[in-house]
């Protein structure tokens, strides 16, 4: 039960390792209820299971992606693993399929963790070129028949938006599971529980907090059911995350709405202005004509953004070329604009994808950038002065 302790505006910061009980009949009430996994329980027992400062920015949450419940963890991996290892059960051989187009780390913990650890039965799926096909979609479906599939609303790096509502629809055809990433996207853009999602994650470092100074993950969901057993498995894994880091992430949340509007708006025009620069080879940003699912980013995203990512391309008659141009580049904006391997911070960053992608994305002259909430017209004058010293 829900309690106001004292007359003020916020949920005060709980760092109880474990909280009073009173006596022995309230601690066997408390500990037999805790099998029910109650998101706010009515007494709370110890900070693993659940804390109330926590459970407060939770709830914030909740309202930003109109879900049933939502449980914060300590990142965004420890969310993407308690979300797929509620899955999991032994002696369930079906497989589980994962579109390419995700994450770097996702990628690794799939391969690594899920696959040579754990021995699931692993498949993915490709786009052609620039955009998922769904007619080859359903024939993977319908080839694999997984138990569960897992992607992502907007790719990284080359920002591929997946037409979500036609995909869920399809998975759950097939009676699967259908978990999605909606970091890029964020719940501004789209709130994929309205289209079907079963499990919905962000990393919440990024956008959700928004100033590249905490560390946190995020999963949320309507199913009662799939609630309990991740907070069960929350609970027996660890993967809670502090009351501090909830406290700061509650108020951070408070303006994230503000803060990725403008970062959207941001990037909508950089991303048009590097497109007329004669350095550069390609500008990838989901708002632009150009992009391959411009038109899916249209219908998905109501006209609202298009996210707060761009990546581009230097031109270059060679390879060595091209890479001298990025290199020049990140070394004229450096005083400005950071190279930080992370996203979603209300400065302006950047990072250089071929030394993080390597095969993947081998293009030298590419490089993400992530727009932050800075005066416009500051951000482009300070990138047209780094192009122009750029031979």
């Amino acid at each position: 039960m829900k309690k106001k302790l004292i007359n003020s505006t916020r949920m005060p910061v709980y760092r109880d390792a474990g909280f009073e009980l009173t006596n022995a009949d309230i601690t066997g009430q408390a500990f037999k209820k805790e099998t029910d996994n109650d998101h706010w329980p009515e007494h709370f027992i110890y900070s693993r299971y659940r804390n109330p400062t926590v459970i407060e920015a939770e709830e914030v949450l909740m309202k930003f992606e109109e879900s049933r419940w939502a449980l914060l963890t300590q990142s965004g991996m420890s969310a993407i693993d308690t979300a797929l290892s509620v899955f999991q059960e032994a002696g369930d051989s079906r497989p589980w399929l994962f579109f390419s187009e995700i994450y770097g780390g996702t990628i690794s913990y799939i391969d690594s963790v899920l696959k040579n650890r754990r021995g699931i039965n692993l498949h993915r799926f490709y786009p052609e070129g620039m955009r998922y096909d769904l007619d080859k979609f359903k024939e993977k479906m319908e080839d694999l028949k997984p138990s569960l599939v897992f992607f992502e609303i907007v790719s990284n790096p080359m920002l591929i938006i997946a037409p979500a509502r036609e995909i869920v629809d399809i998975i759950h055809s097939y009676d699967s599971i259908a978990i999605i990433d909606n970091t890029f996207a964020s719940p501004y853009l789209l709130k994929p529980l309205g289209l079907g999602a079963d499990i919905v994650i962000h990393s919440a470092t990024k956008y959700l907090g928004g100033h590249g100074n905490i560390t946190a993950g995020a999963l949320c969901g309507n199913d009662q059911q799939i609630m309990k057993k991740a907070i069960e498995y929350r609970k027996y894994v660890g993967h809670m995350i502090s009351p501090d880091d909830a406290y700061r992430l509650n108020t951070q949340m408070q303006s994230f709405f503000l803060r990725f509007r403008r970062q959207c708006d941001n990037a909508v025009t950089v991303a048009a202005e590097l497109e007329k620069s004669e350095l550069i080879e390609k500008v990838y940003y989901p708002g632009l004509v150009s992009h391959c699912t411009h038109s899916i980013a249209k219908e998905i995203f109501k006209k609202k953004g298009y996210g707060a990512i761009v990546t581009f391309s230097f031109k270059g008659k060679e390879n060595k070329h091209k890479r001298q141009r990025r290199d020049e580049f990140i070394r004229a904006i450096s005083d400005h604009i950071k190279l930080v391997p992370t996203l979603g911070d209300s400065n302006t960053i950047l990072m250089p994808v071929e030394p993080i992608w390597g095969d993947r994305y081998p293009d030298p002259g590419m490089i993400r950038l992530s727009l932050g909430i800075e005066d416009t017209d500051e951000i482009l004058s300070v990138i047209k002065s780094s192009l122009a010293g750029i031979i």
